[in-house]
């Protein structure tokens, strides 16, 4: 998906209901299968009653990207996750979203220095966590229980990161 296959007067319309019934995410999540111990997640998700579920049937089939659960709380919600696939959505959105400007435009700017890294160094990675620190900031995040500290402590550790 692409901007410019998609209708501006659309783009604008998914980008409201986003700032208004959606979220965008990136979270730090330890992985022992990762060189550096652990990854930068990222999600746009947009909520709905499951009874309006045909309205992200709908989003989905224009954003090409991710995938619809039902909750057990009566709700659906479509989320797009990984790296391209999240990239690629804020960008087209990214001139139409108002309430969700900067965590848009912060998460546009992780994603790009993550994408355009090969092989990312640990003092490179821990920059980005800091960053992710500063975007559940902007979010208000209450359940976040990894920040960069424990990152930079495991890369130390690890005698990944020098002290």
């Amino acid at each position: 998906m692409t901007d410019s296959e998609v209708a501006p007067i659309t783009l604008s319309y998914i980008a409201g209901f986003l700032d208004g019934d959606g979220c965008i995410n990136l979270q730090l999540v330890r992985r022992k299968d990762y060189r550096l111990g652990y990854q930068i997640r990222p999600a746009v998700v947009f909520y709905q009653k499951a009874e309006q579920k045909a309205f992200l049937q709908w989003l989905k089939s224009v954003l090409k990207y991710g995938f619809i659960r039902d909750r057990k709380d009566g709700m659906s919600e479509y989320a797009i996750v990984e790296i391209q696939p999240v990239l690629t959505v804020l960008q087209a959105l990214k001139k139409y979203i108002h309430l969700k400007a900067r965590q848009c435009e912060l998460a546009i700017e992780i994603l790009t220095e993550l994408q355009n890294s090969k092989r990312i160094s640990a003092e490179e990675f821990l920059v980005l966590a800091k960053k992710v620190d500063q975007f559940s900031e902007l979010n208000s995040s209450k359940k976040r229980t990894i920040k960069s500290e424990q990152v930079e402590a495991f890369l130390k550790a690890q005698l990944i990161l020098t002290p």
